[in-house]
């Protein structure tokens, strides 16, 4: 298994749409030309956007986090260009790039530096083969403050690990429960 270069990358992008948008080269300034947190594509992965849409988790309900009967009431939804995550708390957002997964690739999800260094973690789970939608992100806030997500911005990184075959049962084959998820997907069994 070996890992994808920006080159590859790129490659399979426009000839395959694995990521859309794609963005050929680190952006790394807005249209004001103010810095920003880059994303793009980069040397051996793809700096993914969190979009506008935030699934913020509260307590105002007391309501118990259960994956097997999640509970709406759990979260507030926000559409902003700045998400203030409460202090040790949680949001749920998506990637703005839509992705398509080959049958020979597996891809990891990595935080950017500059959100860890502040103490919020991304969680990804694998971006299985045959597998494509937008990625629904998840944001802890470790500190006792409240910490800013930027809308727009890169969240994460993704690392493509090419296989030496394609797999034998692809994510689409076995119907897996994400496939092709749109918006900030809660959890299903």
């Amino acid at each position: 298994m070996s890992i994808l270069s920006d080159k590859s990358i790129a490659a399979l992008a426009k000839s395959q749409g694995m990521i859309e948008p794609f963005t050929e080269n680190q952006v790394k300034q807005n249209s004001q030309g103010e810095k920003i947190i880059s994303y793009g594509n980069s040397s051996y992965g793809y700096d993914a956007r969190v979009s506008n849409e935030f699934k913020i988790f509260t307590n105002i309900d007391s309501a118990i986090v259960d994956p097997k009967n999640f509970s709406e009431s759990s979260f507030v939804n926000r559409t902003t260009d700045v998400c203030i995550i409460p202090p040790n708390s949680f949001a749920l957002a998506r990637t703005v790039e839509y992705f398509r997964i080959p049958k020979d690739v597996l891809v990891v999800c990595v935080g950017k530096s500059t959100y860890a260094r502040c103490g919020i973690i991304v969680n990804v789970t694998p971006l299985e083969p045959g597998w494509e939608g937008h990625v629904t992100l998840e944001f802890s806030n470790t500190t006792p403050l409240p910490a800013k997500i930027y809308a727009g911005e890169g969240a994460c990184q993704f690392l493509f690990f090419k296989g030496d075959q394609p797999c034998e049962v692809s994510y689409d084959k076995r119907s897996g429960k994400y496939m092709g998820q749109t918006g900030v997907t809660l959890p299903k069994v």
